[in-house]
């Protein structure tokens, strides 16, 4: 059956899970709140309204895109990392049938699913504490977003989770490349607010592509094809070298 070594994966991942779900979901979910509380109620008294949205609920699709997307890469970098340097899981890989696209697609699954619970509670506190809403007919096109998100930042976790032998590279991956990105990309402000010049090679940052993308799907139920353009191949991009780099460490 296809998908049946992915599927024993992300079921592994899970009971793993299981044992630090409570802990991990209250660290996870600490920063994205406390951003929120720092910048959405610390500035709503200086600024108003962004996009003609409070702004409050300007950066609200933002902060649970990122929970989702940052617990997909983590779970991915970290999982591979420990699989490798501890428990030398990559060995064992090698005298079974579970193949190099299984291990990958299983991670996908695994960080979409993390990522997907934790961005629920993120959203689940935003909901309590403001007037954050949306219809429900924007939810599905927010998920393909979040879906392509996750699956890039799945597949950047695993290539540095196999790569990277020292836990504090990873950190360093996170603190000095991705989180740049992250707030580059448009969360806390408008798009705009670039100098013209500037904006169009922003928004071919695949993070700007979906926090940008997948607050204009949120809330107001648009498309963005250019965005999902830059998000789908990406995401493309990406798979493929994680199989690429995954395959050839196995094989060391």
């Amino acid at each position: 059956m296809m998908l049946r070594g992915a599927l024993a994966i992300f079921w592994r991942d899970l009971i793993v899970l299981r044992r630090s779900f409570l802990s991990e979901l209250l660290a996870v979910v600490a920063s994205p709140l406390t951003l929120f509380l720092a910048f959405g109620f610390g500035l709503k008294g200086y600024i108003n309204q962004v996009d003609g949205v409070p702004y409050a609920v300007f950066i609200a699709p933002g902060l649970i895109s990122m929970t989702a997307v940052l617990a997909a890469f983590e779970e991915s970098a970290w999982s591979m990392w420990f699989h490798r340097r501890v428990q030398k899981t990559i060995e064992e890989y090698r005298v079974t049938p579970i193949t190099v696209y299984d291990i990958v697609v299983g991670k996908l699954f695994s960080g979409f699913f993390q990522g997907g619970i934790k961005g629920v509670a993120v959203a689940v506190v935003i909901f309590i504490l403001t007037p954050f809403r949306f219809p429900l007919q924007h939810l599905f096109l927010y998920i393909l977003f979040i879906a392509l998100g996750a699956m890039i930042f799945s597949c950047l976790g695993t290539v540095c989770g196999t790569l990277m032998d020292k836990p504090e590279s990873l950190g360093r991956i996170q603190t000095v490349v991705i989180m740049p990105l992250i707030f580059m990309s448009g969360i806390f402000f408008p798009l705009s607010s670039y100098p013209p010049a500037v904006i169009p090679y922003i928004r071919l940052l695949p993070t700007t592509a979906l926090f940008d993308g997948a607050r204009t799907a949120l809330l107001a139920g648009a498309w963005g094809l250019p965005s999902l353009v830059v998000l789908s191949v990406t995401a493309a991009i990406m798979f493929v070298l994680a199989v690429v780099v995954f395959n050839k460490k196995m094989e060391e």
